[in-house]
């Protein structure tokens, strides 16, 4: 039940107030999340704890991401967005 719940608030914290952030990080959760490792799902959860103008300049690569794990989530988010 625990892992559920905290499925559901991942989940709930992919939707975000920028529509291109929200076509990113959904499918990618329904279709990803729960195969990555703990230390990748902690990662990605770390990542959805930024700010919406920092992710769309990472995502869109307007600028870099100071964080390497971060960067790195960046990148496996981005190749699989796509159902």
């Amino acid at each position: 039940m625990t892992e559920q719940m905290s499925f559901a608030r991942v989940r709930w914290a992919c939707r975000r107030g920028m529509l291109e952030l929200d076509v990113l990080f959904q499918p990618f959760v329904e279709n990803h999340y729960q195969a990555l490792s703990e230390a990748d799902q902690a990662t990605f959860v770390r990542l959805l704890e930024c700010e919406d103008p920092e992710l769309f300049a990472w995502f869109m690569g307007h600028q870099q991401c100071p964080d390497a794990e971060l960067a790195e989530m960046v990148v496996r988010v981005r190749g699989r967005a796509a159902p």
